[in-house]
């Protein structure tokens, strides 16, 4: 690891990753190098180098502060791209503040736009930045007498401003001086990002200029990146970690070649043949990426003959991450040249603006990380309490959520950090940042500490932080354990592979009922036995691995589990739904004393040969082996049911 982060005493560290662009750009060894690749498929791809993007930054930033003020917010709603990338650091040298998000399909139901309301009613934009056509789609949305006049009335109130008005002047000669930069300044809030959404509604988190870039010029050292390193990835490029890598390639010189998550999930090999054909050496991905390209990114099913001899930095940035997930990935993929030795998980979330930590080290072997409670660690904190042995990073504690007293090692807590990457809050939860942002220890003077919602437990002498789950998800049951739900679905998993999606499970409680809903793979009719069959090994399964009950297991088509977009099991968007009868439902079971279980809960199964008749008030089922059942009528299931009981 070096005892300096720049690489050049020349060109010392930028307070802001924009000022960095100038630099390269005004170097001749720079000036013509990619900065940013975009590859949407693996045969043809689009360039934007160092050069081009600062004069890019500039003209857009120019042509922004026509319309607009310094300091004004502007929304970004274009799809990933280098057009984006552009965008992103011209509202950055424009001093705006930006609050990128995925563009919505206006022609879908009112269900789809609910984070764009969302966006609209907190941050309150003066202007959005939209491709022209999208432009078009929105006013002809306006004008068309839309069901939602309140989405309607919001965007008709901003100002638009399409991206090929501001792309037209582009002059690869601009230079900047530094002494003369007006964009945002270090203590500027220059960005809101959206929380992921995983554990409730997602949240906009104020990132200043200066914390970003302190952000990734801790990743960057982290992971040893330089400017020969070429960085792969299909990462959101609105928020959290996809966007960090942005200014991260930018702070370290290096190349990123880009595609987009739905190009990923409809072919997973893309994203290990561009790995092949640039030559990748770190790429960040989550956890659930390695079972599905080892299912479906075959090392024989491309024309393209797959090399990851290149890899140094294969970023699992996804909790949990499985040890056996991993293993399976090395052991099938090391046939075309990975090496181990690669393998990099990490922590990270958006309140810290995106990285924590890793437990990677370059003079360190894959074989000989431990692991606790089947996972892998995600720091390695040696005899400290920060990240980097010189205390120069991240400050990470265990701490007692109850107490707000740090526990000792090998005790389970809330992960707290402090570093000058931490956010300031959240826009508009004055109570909420002060709850989550200013955490400090009782009984001593200390420093604030982002308090994570993480549970987080430090082992060994090397001092290995793993983190075991979200605090909020956790799952008590009796005698006073505690298990987290992701354990409850890698079990229901394993119980059907074939039959069901692996990362698409979702387990929590409701009232004293421990529920199970899991996608099956395949779409067609499933005979009632067989759906049957899988919800008995599931619960079998889950008995079997973790000692648990299941009270209810849900199976769905495929796409009914609520996900963020980085791929995060949404539990309690999936209880939602399950609740009011909104899930796309194949069949559902219960299990144990049927009197216990909660009447908000409906089994709704395919049965031709059920009936129902109105019985005092409630409703009298009948299933075809000859049980029957009275529910409520509020509670009658829209379709004949089966009801199988053990």
């Amino acid at each position: 690891m070096r005892s300096y982060e720049n690489y050049d005493p020349c060109y010392p560290d930028q307070p802001v990753v924009d000022l960095y662009l100038p630099i390269w750009a005004n170097q001749p060894s720079f000036r013509s190098r990619p900065a940013f690749v975009w590859a949407e498929d693996g045969s043809t791809h689009s360039t934007l180098t160092y050069a081009q993007l600062n004069s890019s930054a500039q003209s857009i930033s120019s042509q922004l502060l026509i319309p607009l003020q310094r300091g004004d917010t502007v929304l970004i709603l274009c799809s990933p791209g280098l057009q984006l990338v552009q965008i992103l650091f011209g509202c950055q040298r424009a001093g705006l503040l930006s609050v990128p998000i995925f563009p919505p399909d206006l022609s879908l139901n009112k269900e789809h736009h609910h984070h764009l309301v969302r966006v609209l009613l907190q941050t309150k934009p003066k202007a959005a930045i939209a491709h022209q056509h999208y432009i078009t789609n929105v006013r002809r949305y306006i004008s068309s007498y839309a069901k939602d006049k309140q989405l309607s009335g919001l965007l008709q109130n901003l100002m638009w401003v399409s991206v090929d008005d501001i792309k037209d002047d582009i002059d690869d000669s601009m230079n900047l001086d530094s002494s003369s930069y007006n964009g945002c300044k270090p203590e500027d809030v220059y960005l809101i990002q959206y929380t992921s959404g995983a554990t409730g509604i997602p949240k906009p988190v104020l990132v200043t200029a200066g914390s970003a870039a302190h952000n990734v010029r801790a990743a960057r050292k982290a992971y040893d990146l330089d400017p020969n390193s070429v960085i792969v990835s299909w990462l959101p490029q609105y928020h959290d970690c996809g966007l960090m890598f942005l200014l991260l390639t930018v702070v370290s010189g290096a190349t990123c070649v880009l595609t987009s998550p739905g190009s990923f999930v409809k072919r997973p090999r893309l994203w290990l043949e561009l790995i092949t054909k640039f030559k990748g050496n770190c790429t960040p991905v989550p956890s659930f990426a390695l079972p599905l390209a080892v299912r479906r990114g075959g090392i024989n099913q491309g024309t393209l003959p797959l090399n990851l001899s290149s890899l140094r930095n294969l970023i699992l940035i996804n909790e949990p991450i499985y040890r056996e997930s991993v293993n399976e990935f090395i052991d099938t993929f090391s046939l075309v040249g990975l090496n181990s030795s690669c393998i990099s998980p990490s922590y990270g979330l958006a309140e810290n603006c995106t990285f924590v930590s890793t437990s990677w080290r370059k003079s360190s072997s894959f074989p000989s990380i431990p692991s606790y409670m089947k996972l892998l660690p995600s720091a390695k904190l040696s005899s400290t309490t920060s990240e980097e042995d010189d205390g120069d990073v991240m400050d990470i504690i265990i701490v007692n959520k109850e107490t707000c007293e740090p526990v000792d090692d090998g005790i389970e807590g809330e992960i707290w950090v402090s570093s000058p990457s931490n956010a300031t809050g959240y826009l508009g939860y004055p109570y909420l940042t002060s709850e989550v942002f200013q955490g400090r220890l009782r009984g001593r003077v200390s420093q604030s500490y982002v308090r994570t919602g993480d549970r987080g437990i430090i082992v060994g002498k090397e001092r290995y932080l793993f983190v075991m789950g979200r605090s909020s998800d956790v799952i008590k049951i009796q005698n006073d354990r505690e298990i987290q739900p992701h354990y409850v679905e890698t079990a229901a998993y394993n119980s059907c592979p074939k039959l069901l999606r692996g990362g698409c499970i979702a387990a929590f409680q409701n009232a004293e009922t421990l529920v199970i809903v899991a996608e099956l793979q395949r779409s067609e009719e499933v005979e009632v036995r067989v759906l049957r069959r899988i919800c008995e090994g599931i619960r079998e399964a889950v008995l079997k691995e973790e000692k648990i009950e299941i009270g209810l297991v849900v199976l769905v088509k495929s796409g009914s589990v609520q996900k963020t977009t980085s791929g995060k099991i949404q539990r309690w968007a999936t209880k939602d739904k399950l609740l009011g009868d909104e899930l796309r439902t194949v069949s559902q079971t219960r299990f144990g004393d049927r009197r216990s279980l909660s009447p908000d809960l409906i089994p709704i199964v395919h049965a031709e040969k059920s009936k129902r008749e109105k019985q005092d008030g409630r409703v009298r089922v009948i299933v075809e082996e000859g049980e029957e059942l009275l529910l409520p009528s509020s509670k009658t299931p829209n379709r004949l049911t089966l009801l199988s009981f053990l």
